[in-house]
């Protein structure tokens, strides 16, 4: 019986070696690892779902996968008129309403071959530096949220409420704010719309200081965001890559500045550049980003001429047969509308040119090499919306 027993152990450890040797088929390369980074996490900004192929905590690979909040917008616009279709475009960047509005208002006035009244350009300059406040106020807590730091989302929300109450009280709308139309603004300022807004001014410049004091030489805040997620200007260059993404690796480029559009050459101000083309240069061209909105607001609300706030523009917008395209400086770069006219009340096509959609595709370049923790950091310091990416 034992040499029955002693038999059947050594069979089985012979066929256990044999089961060692055979190189078992292979699913993934030893090495690598493939992970789901969302479309539920909470750090890709929306329903961004993104293939990270890793080698350990290190990234070797990344794929977007986008389409998970797509409604269709471009191709509802052939089936509205002009006018019915501005409210659309609110509910793409979402953070940033006011400029899709203003953007695709002033595509339709070049189509159309008017101008907005100086008064409703100054109106629209205003309401549209607020936005990019607003805009980079909530990046900049949500940025910080996503590396671990906590009181900036408090500050810059108390901070962003006051923009909020401007909006609110002047078209009566906090987030998808339809502020503006085709041939200039619908409503006239409310009685003391300037002074809350040269009070707003006051109010916020010190608390700009506040973010830096927090973030701007805090320790763990410099190790996350130096030398991470470098980009060359260059590269954005070759992948269309705009706003202070592109600038913080040192182009100088703004729309505002290059193809001035609604009276933004009457206004004085600067376009902060970055040199190192990492994540901590793209935090310190936003802070300088929002300090220059306040100069604008100021000499905007100095400047703002009395007049009319609409053109004069038919009841039925019917442009003649054409296209155009018309790009504005966005908080998050270029956004640019390309609309085909037949020469009927509806656009024959319109395309959208959304910064954050671009902007994406520059994730992959900027974390290979990277650890999963920088790819968080990445992806917030792009300072994507997915309604905008998907549309």
């Amino acid at each position: 019986m034992s040499e029955i027993l002693k038999s059947e152990q050594s069979a089985s450890s012979v066929k256990h070696l044999e089961l060692e040797a055979t190189p078992s088929p292979a699913y993934l390369d030893s090495d690598e690892l493939i992970l789901n980074m969302g479309p539920q996490h909470p750090s890709t900004h929306g329903v961004l779902r993104v293939i990270l192929k890793l080698d350990g905590e290190k990234v070797m690979g990344t794929e977007c996968v986008i389409g998970y909040l797509h409604r269709g917008v471009e191709k509802i616009a052939e089936h509205r008129t002009y006018a019915m279709f501005n409210p659309y475009v609110d509910r793409m960047d979402y953070v940033a309403a006011v400029s899709n509005g203003l953007g695709y208002c002033e595509a339709v006035e070049k189509l159309l071959n008017i101008e907005a009244p100086p008064r409703a350009q100054h109106i629209r300059v205003i309401l549209a530096e607020l936005n990019r406040l607003a805009s980079h106020m909530l990046w900049l807590g949500t940025h910080a949220l996503d590396i671990g730091a906590i009181t900036p989302l408090f500050y810059t929300f108390r901070d962003r409420e006051e923009i909020l109450k401007i909006f609110e009280k002047y078209c009566g709308a906090r987030l998808t704010t339809h502020a503006f139309r085709i041939g200039g603004c619908l409503y006239e300022t409310y009685e003391g719309f300037e002074d809350e807004c040269r009070n707003f001014v006051k109010f916020v410049r010190p608390k700009i200081d506040e973010y830096e004091t927090l973030l701007t030489t805090n320790r763990i805040w410099v190790e996350r965001t130096k030398g991470v997620g470098y980009i060359s200007g260059d590269d954005c260059k070759a992948m269309g890559v705009t706003g202070p993404v592109l600038r913080a690796s040192g182009v100088k480029w703004d729309i505002r500045k290059a193809q001035p559009y609604s009276g933004y050459q009457n206004f004085d101000f600067d376009i902060p550049v970055g040199t190192n083309g990492d994540t901590y240069d793209r935090y310190l061209v936003r802070i300088a980003e929002m300090r220059q909105s306040l100069r604008i607001i100021e000499q905007a609300v100095e400047k703002l001429p009395e007049g009319p706030v609409m053109a004069k523009v038919p009841k039925v917008v019917k442009p003649a047969v054409g296209e155009v395209y018309h790009g504005i400086e966005s908080p998050k770069g270029e956004l640019g509308y390309f609309i085909v006219s037949d020469g009927s009340t509806q656009p024959y096509r319109i395309r959208v040119r959304p910064p954050s959609f671009v902007n994406l595709q520059a994730l992959d370049m900027m974390v290979r090499g990277a650890l999963v923790a920088d790819v968080v950091a990445v992806i917030g310091t792009i300072d994507i919306v997915l309604g905008e990416v998907d549309r």
